[in-house]
């Protein structure tokens, strides 16, 4: 459904990409940015490769798991980004107005591939603030797990509202490099984030890893289950695709994304409502 707006808080897109469709694209209000004016810049790369596992038209060579709802883009990563790096970063400050703009504008569900960088308690605050606020709007926040090998969280992944996500290889087991812990296996998720091929900038095919890439697998089945569930709030979306309600997990290794069994969950919750 266009009417099931995704925030993609990320770096600029090829907008006239032949794999995207722009009647579903649109910049965030006010901002002139959103495509970008660098093909080969790191933010623009990984820009357009999130989009396409999010939003590229079916048939293309990404997953393009929603290509008919709206992808709002909000640009964070300058496209002046050192090349080689896993997954781009930014301070809590920057990502923090991006979070408020995006729920601002009207999106049900973030998609945040990025890490941070220079946390500061001030920083620290202005992002938990900008976190509670998207927990009273209801809009859902996925978030990367991180690329570090280590177990622990962030003030990210550490937020109740947010659903962190680890990268999980071909056999489902969690990829080496990704971050786990206590809070990512309690309430976060594993998606693909190995060997996934998507959109590249300067039009040929790009194939690489890690939890940003397993990031948009979550968030676009969500917008999904929205699409075809839109009555459902924002916490029903939430305990149908982490399935923490239905026991207390002690692992740090989060169970494997299923979209089937959120569905089903969904389907049954509509029906007894319907019944009653």
């Amino acid at each position: 459904r266009s009417e099931i707006v995704i925030g993609l808080i990320d770096g600029p897109v090829i907008l006239d990409h032949a794999d995207l469709s722009m009647k579903n694209i649109r910049a965030l209000p006010g901002r002139e940015d959103a495509g970008c004016t660098r093909a080969d810049s790191l933010a623009c790369q990984h820009g357009t490769f999130i989009a396409g596992v999010l939003a590229a038209r079916r048939g293309s060579v990404a997953p393009a798991i929603c290509p008919d709802c709206t992808l709002l883009v909000r640009p964070l990563f300058a496209e002046s980004s050192a090349e080689g790096a896993r997954m781009p970063v930014a301070t809590p400050e920057e990502l923090a107005d991006a979070l408020r703009e995006c729920i601002d504008a009207g999106a049900r569900v973030l998609n945040l591939s990025v890490g941070l960088a220079r946390i500061s308690s001030q920083g620290e605050q202005a992002l938990d603030e900008a976190l509670d606020l998207a927990a009273r709007r209801q809009v859902l926040i996925v978030v990367a797990a991180g690329n570090q090998s280590a177990v622990g969280g962030s003030v990210l992944t550490r937020h109740r509202w947010v659903i962190p996500v680890a990268a999980c290889d071909h056999q489902g087991m969690p990829t080496p490099e990704s971050n786990l812990g206590s809070s990512i296996g309690r309430r976060g998720l594993c998606a693909p984030g190995a060997a996934v091929t998507s959109l590249g900038s300067t039009g040929q095919a790009v194939t690489t890893g890690g939890t940003s890439v397993a990031v948009p697998f979550v968030t676009g089945t969500i917008a999904l289950l929205w699409s075809e569930f839109p009555n459902a709030s924002a916490v029903d979306l939430k305990l149908a695709v982490t399935r923490t309600g239905a026991t207390r997990r002690t692992s740090v290794v989060p169970p494997l994304l299923d979209a089937e069994i959120a569905y089903e969950t969904l389907r049954r919750s509509r029906a007894t409502s319907l019944r009653n």
